[in-house]
């Protein structure tokens, strides 16, 4: 099956659309308020609770008031990235190496999963939960796999809460679940400050110093694939990844959504993302689908491909596959470990 590229003929936008209430971005509410309380230090002094917002010291009238992701200039980006190295330090008492990790020029990222060879280990869950810095207690994981009866392709049909002493089960294959990186993302388009954008290579990404946490995006999304972080993030300083980037895996606070973003600290850099590189069967494929001799091209190619929901028109990067052979004739039951769903 040859489809097309996606950012071009499919009709992808390589700029976000607009706030949905011009004028109530968040920098001329910020502009408002500070007229409003009689200038920038009363403001500060007037919004002094938030210091407490996450359980810690790391609210400044600096982050407070830092200009668009797209707006900052490349010193203060820097300044940006100082603040956030002192405020990791001053948690994990561990100085990250972090750094604005822009997208490459030429490269469409997307996402293959052959059907045929997952066998719902979860491996890739927990891998993406160590790389990724997300919160331990409660844990968040952006990968949901789904248990699914033989002969089904509909997720309502899934059961995300198994819980086997071997997989694969008879009977059954498994669909994970992530971010889906769509052309036509629906997050996008209902975020009233433009918190979440869509990158030139096809990575949604989101600035958690911008989200405001009104969750429009998470309703709008047909894949279950941002999660809100409802209470301060729990994550153990010993288990903390210090190779960052601000877009992708750095810490979050609480009250501010997050999601896969194709381990773009990694991907950017030529490397796979770690759900890929801790799978044990191969099922997972990710690459430029703007270079035709890439695996993912190929697949998409030769392969009799489908993306979940198509009738909803997000137009996903993620696609899946089954192999032309009896996809279960030849998978051995492995120990499934003491990992479950949450």
């Amino acid at each position: 099956m040859r489809l097309p590229v996606l950012n071009k003929s499919a009709g992808a936008c390589s700029k976000s659309p607009r706030p949905a209430h011009p004028g109530m971005t968040r920098r001329s509410f910020l502009r408002r308020g500070a007229v409003a309380t009689g200038g920038l230090a009363a403001l500060a002094a007037s919004l002094s609770p938030l210091r407490d917002l996450d359980g810690t010291d790391s609210f400044s009238v600096q982050k407070f008031l830092q200009k668009h992701y797209k707006e900052m200039s490349p010193e203060e980006m820097e300044g940006a990235l100082d603040r956030i190295r002192s405020e990791v330090e001053r948690r994990y008492e561990v100085r990250p190496e972090i750094r604005d990790i822009k997208a490459m020029d030429g490269v469409e990222f997307v996402y293959a999963l052959n059907l045929s060879r997952c066998i719902g280990c979860r491996k890739c869950v927990h891998a993406c939960v160590a790389e990724n810095n997300q919160s331990r207690d409660p844990e968040i994981q952006y990968i949901r796999v789904l248990e699914m009866p033989r002969g089904s392709i509909d997720i309502e049909d899934g059961n995300h809460h198994y819980d086997r002493p071997t997989v694969p089960a008879e009977g059954h294959y498994y669909m994970p679940i992530q971010c889906h990186q769509c052309a036509n993302p629906p997050c996008v388009k209902v975020c009233p400050v433009e918190a979440t954008w869509q990158e030139p290579d096809g990575i949604t990404v989101i600035d958690y110093d911008w989200c405001i946490g009104c969750r429009y995006c998470e309703a709008a999304c047909p894949y279950w694939a941002r999660r809100f972080n409802f209470s301060k993030p729990s994550l153990p300083k010993d288990e903390l990844n210090p190779e960052m980037s601000y877009l992708s895996n750095r810490p979050r606070q609480r009250g501010v959504m997050e999601k896969c973003h194709f381990c773009l600290h990694r991907t950017r850099q030529g490397r796979m993302p770690a759900c890929l590189e801790i799978c044990p069967t191969g099922a997972r494929k990710f690459g430029n689908v703007l270079d035709p001799e890439s695996e993912v091209s190929q697949i998409l190619k030769s392969k009799r491909v489908f993306v979940l929901k198509a009738e909803v028109g997000t137009l996903p990067r993620f696609f899946y596959y089954f192999d032309e052979r009896d996809p279960f004739s030849q998978m051995t039951p492995i120990p499934a470990g003491t990992e479950g769903g949450s």
